[in-house]
This record gives structure tokens, C-alpha cells and sequence, in this order.
């Protein structure tokens, strides 16, 4: 297998390779090029698989000698069966879902754990932003403009967080983030770190799973 680039990985996916235990099955939901699944392959000795909207992502995988296949999160993640992996990844796609609800509930039906990041339409930059000018920010984390934005669901950590409770998930680890992807020293994930978190990183299970 040819190593992606130069192997490296940005931190917040180093981060989730981190939390992976070696040998694992992995789903990687929204892979792009295959960079995280190149990385736990590599350095974990994962069977790692991936699901790509993009063709062109899909066909970068491949020719990496990746697992991957075109599909989309909304209507493709029913078709896998129960139980069929160790962890589940969606990073930086939640917001970009038609249905997040759904796509968390199969996640961790085919999935004993789910990892999910994305970024935090709370932080107090993004609510100044239309506190004082009135207009949809664009920043590090939401870096398109309205008209052409990927995103259906803007959400905050809190939103997300209430959405889990009320789905039953478990959050088993939250990590706050900032624009860079680094790890911010917060006591915890939803108070403080929905004003000052530009990302959050959610390690998920079932409750009782």
C-alpha cells in the first residue's frame, strides 16, 4: 500500500487514530482520499473500509490500494449489518447530513463504538459575528459562504449533546478543539466549551451496548 501525501495526518485525526485499538474493524464514513484509513492501516493493522460521496475521493482511495467504496451516509449506512464493526468515524460530515438522527442511530447499530467530529456553530466568534454584522460567518471551521455551503445542519456542542440524550447514545469522551485541531484544557464539553471550542471530537456507544 503507498502511504497518502506524506503520511501525515492532521491532529484531529490523529487524534480519533488514537482512540482505535489496534486490529480493529473500522468504518470510516465520509473518508475522502482515505488518509485516516491509510494511517490505522499502516500504523494500527486495521480492517479499515470506507464510504466517499465523491468519486474523485473514491477513486484516490482505490488507487492507494484502499478499501472504499461511493455511497452516502443518509441512505447507504441501512445496508450494513448490525455489529458489523468495532468503530464507526464521521468527521467534519455530521453537519453536512440530511439526517443526522438517522445517520447517528445506524452508526451505532453497525458500529460498537462511533467517533464523531464537527464544528461548533456556537463558538462566540460565529454568535458575534452575527450579533454584530447580521450576516453567516465564514471561518477556519465553516469555510464556505451561505449560497454555496455543504452544511444543512449548523449545530452547536450542546445541540449535539441533547440530540444524544435523546437518542439514548452514551458520550463516552468529548475533546474540544480549536481551529487548529488541538485540544483545548476544558473541564468539560458543553458548557464552557460551546463558547470557546471551534470543533468537538465525541467518542459515542450505546447505552447498555
Amino acid at each position: 500500500m503507498m502511504t497518502i501525501g506524506n503520511g501525515n495526518l492532521r491532529v484531529d485525526l490523529k487524534l480519533i487514530a488514537d482512540m482505535i485499538e489496534p486490529g480493529s474493524r473500522v468504518l470510516d464514513v465520509g473518508c475522502g482520499e482515505g488518509a485516516l484509513l491509510d494511517w490505522l492501516g499502516r500504523t494500527k493493522n486495521v480492517d479499515g473500509r470506507g464510504v466517499e460521496l465523491s468519486m474523485a475521493g473514491v477513486s484516490a482511495a482505490v488507487s492507494h490500494g484502499l478499501s472504499v467504496i461511493q455511497g452516502d451516509a443518509d441512505t447507504d449506512l441501512k445496508d450494513y449489518p448490525s455489529g458489523a464493526f468495532d468503530y464507526v468515524i464521521l468527521s467534519q460530515t455530521l453537519q453536512a447530513t440530511h439526517e443526522p438522527r438517522t445517520v447517528l442511530s445506524h452508526m451505532l447499530r453497525i458500529g460498537r463504538r462511533a467517533i464523531v467530529s464537527f464544528p461548533n456553530f456556537g463558538h462566540w466568534r460565529v454568535r458575534a459575528h452575527l450579533l454584530l454584522r447580521g450576516t453567516m460567518p465564514v471561518t477556519d471551521t465553516l469555510a464556505y459562504d451561505w449560497y454555496d455551503t455543504p452544511n444543512i445542519h449548523f449545530c452547536t456542542i450542546r445541540d449535539f449533546l441533547n440530540l444524544s440524550r435523546s437518542l439514548g447514545i452514551t458520550v463516552e469522551r468529548s475533546i474540544a478543539l480549536d481551529r487548529g485541531g488541538k485540544v483545548l484544557p476544558l473541564p468539560d464539553c458543553e458548557g464552557i466549551a460551546n463558547l470557546f471550542a471551534d470543533q468537538g471530537l465525541f467518542v459515542l456507544s450505546r447505552r447498555g451496548g
